[in-house]
């Protein structure tokens, strides 16, 4: 039964995946207009950040657009077709679960924040 329940969904995201990729694309937002200089510090603050996520996930294109909204310019690996991607997700965050955002944090520690509400909520905050 988990087996069929399994290829359901895993049909489903290929029949839904373009048209969500499509909707994406045609109803994209468009992001805050800083100066250059604002821009440009944000940016620094974005490089300590890796979002890992499956281009047709719903809910990692919700995370992506808030990204977006925000002109958020934080490196993207995809975990769902890239094998090095997927083990650095589960090495390093402890479970292969998308979204994911990658923390490095000052002192060389790393956090790792699941869920799609919880990483757009830290954005907000850190961004906003």
């Amino acid at each position: 039964m988990k087996i069929i329940i399994r290829y359901f969904f895993k049909g489903l995201r290929i029949v839904l995946g373009p048209i969500l990729l499509l909707w994406d694309s045609i109803t994209s937002p468009t992001g805050i207009e800083r100066d250059a200089e604002s821009q440009q510090k944000i940016d620094e603050q974005t490089q300590k950040l890796t979002l890992y996520h499956y281009k047709t996930c719903p809910f990692c294109i919700k995370t992506r657009r808030e990204m977006k909204r925000l002109s958020l310019n934080i490196e993207k690996r995809d975990a769902q077709k890239d094998e090095q991607n997927r083990k650095a997700l589960l090495d390093g965050g402890g479970k292969i679960q998308v979204p994911s955002l990658k923390i490095e944090e000052d002192g060389g520690t790393t956090r790792w924040i699941y869920d799609s509400e919880k990483i757009i909520q830290y954005l907000q905050n850190q961004f906003t």
